[in-house]
């Protein structure tokens, strides 16, 4: 099955009251493993970028100034998301941008039934514990030394190993086990059709035995049965 994880940055939380899409990045995945296949794109909002917002994610209004326009590369985009489910940490406010990005161009916003929300899974695998994308990579061992700042791409391609782990993991071992027990299966069941059944040999005591019982029986003193 073909999947794609992203993550956005922006200049702000709402885009309702003007905030602007500044950052996708998008990993492709095929039954759970990255195929290498990536979309990543700056946009120029055309709005000055607020200090919180840079601060968060280092992309300043020199940086974006001679980027694209969201609706230069909205064609590509869309092209690369194709039908498959979409992957996100928190996977509503990256909707919500994503939607409003392709409304200001004219275009069908994506269905809200193609959202993945690893927080909705996390939730559940793990109830009461921190959610945020950095705590769910420490508890799986994630390595996230390089990630100094929020960044589209780089926060996806860490959360594209966390979804992993959050729907299992790899379980190499297990597959291996599979493997193993179905040989060993295969194997009695291959002796099972080759062995060879005989009847039961007769096993009742003849007169001769029969007569040796009695006559031992008869020599007890103060057998237990007869007190």
């Amino acid at each position: 099955m073909r999947e794609i994880i992203f993550d956005t940055e922006t200049t702000g939380l709402d885009p309702a009251k003007g905030d602007r899409m500044v950052e996708i990045g998008c990993i492709e995945m095929v039954n759970r493993v990255a195929t290498g296949r990536t979309f990543h794109a700056y946009f120029n909002p055309d709005i000055p970028m607020p200090a919180e917002a840079e601060a968060v994610h280092g992309l300043s209004d020199s940086f974006l100034a001679d980027k694209p326009r969201f609706h230069e590369k909205a064609g590509e985009l869309l092209e690369f998301l194709g039908e498959a489910p979409l992957v996100a940490h928190n996977a509503g406010f990256d909707f919500t941008f994503l939607n409003a990005e392709l409304r200001i161009c004219g275009l069908e916003p994506v269905c809200g039934s193609r959202m993945v929300d690893t927080i909705a899974i996390a939730k559940v695998r793990h109830p009461g514990a921190k959610l945020s994308l950095d705590a769910l990579c420490t508890r799986y061992g994630i390595d996230r030394s390089h990630r100094t700042r929020h960044g589209a791409l780089l926060d996806a391609e860490l959360l594209a190993q966390l979804y992993v782990e959050l729907n299992g993991g790899r379980q190499i071992g297990l597959e291996l086990a599979a493997v193993q027990e179905t040989t060993i299966v295969a194997a009695a069941a291959a002796v099972h059709r080759e062995r060879v059944f005989r009847p039961a040999r007769p096993h009742a005591a003849d007169a001769e035995e029969l007569a040796r019982h009695a006559a031992f029986v008869e020599s007890l003193k103060s057998p237990l049965w007869t007190g």
